[in-house]
């Protein structure tokens, strides 16, 4: 991140998730309120945009759509058994407080940096979508800061279970910090969890796969947001087992496959690089 300038990566995420609700039928993830977040008014120059037919554009696209259906499909298992908190890591232009019935049942915790945050509610404004009274924004630098200490200053009951997502975040931060915010997860009330992404490194995937890797983590470079994190699958799990994680779930791209993607005419497919978590206790 960048001093004081809110998130370019996040506007990118969000322009995605928009066009998903446009070009690729049926959608792996519904989100209604995407185009209004991205800040998008002309629905079909995005829908004729010749660059979201490129197939780095496409293998993008289905994966951040399915790491939100990721997310919020064990989100609602936890709030089938009682977990009443949401804590939303990176929260970027995330738009679950404004449009999923849960959120009416839950406490969410916004957390992300103070000038992406300030940004968002802009954003929110601006397209007229009412802030619940459910949320809680919490301003922090995961580099600088952690996380549960915002919370506990924002509300969060550290005695209570919650549920955690942590999408698009990881590959930026350093090891440590990633490390730690997951041990401390663990460390919370029973019944506690967290879905979260992460990159392996790009060597372990085809020549094809790292091309496209190139072109999108060259994007995030220029905007001053460099990827700088990639995790061995066997070894984060071996981490994650030892912290107390008792319930365990790693999917890597053929497995999002064919769990989100099979039998589509349309061919939509993630790649290789990114994997999708979920990490619980009893």
């Amino acid at each position: 991140m960048i001093k004081d300038r809110p998130s370019k990566t996040a506007l990118r995420v969000a322009r995605r998730r928009a066009a998903h609700q446009l070009l690729d039928q049926p959608v792996v993830f519904d989100d209604p309120l995407a185009l209004r977040m991205a800040g998008i008014a002309e629905v079909d120059a995005l829908r004729n945009d010749p660059r979201e037919g490129h197939p780095v554009a496409r293998t993008l696209r289905a994966f951040l759509a399915a790491r939100s259906r990721f997310a919020e499909e064990y989100l609602g298992r936890a709030v089938q058994r009682g977990t009443a908190q949401y804590v939303i890591l990176g929260a970027g232009l995330d738009t679950f407080a404004y449009r999923h019935p849960y959120a009416s049942v839950l406490t969410v915790f916004e957390v992300d940096y103070p000038a992406t945050q300030t940004w968002k509610r802009g954003r929110l404004a601006d397209a007229g979508i009412v802030i619940p009274p459910s949320v809680r924004y919490v301003a922090v630098d995961f580099e600088r800061e952690t996380a549960l200490d915002g919370l506990a200053a924002a509300g969060f009951d550290a005695d209570a279970p919650a549920f955690f997502s942590w999408l698009g975040v990881t590959v930026y931060l350093s090891e440590l910090s990633v490390l730690s915010m997951l041990e401390s997860i663990a460390g919370l009330a029973p019944g506690s969890g967290i879905a979260f992404d992460y990159a392996i490194d790009p060597a372990a995937v085809s020549e094809r796969a790292r091309r496209a890797v190139e072109v999108v983590a060259a994007r995030a470079a220029a905007a001053g947001e460099p990827w700088t994190l990639f995790f061995d699958p066997a070894q984060l799990g071996t981490r994650l087992r030892g912290w107390g994680f008792t319930t365990i779930e790693d999917l890597d791209g053929a497995a999002i496959n064919v769990r989100y993607f099979s039998g589509r005419a349309d061919g939509l497919r993630v790649g290789g690089l990114g994997h999708l978590a979920y990490a619980a206790t009893e």
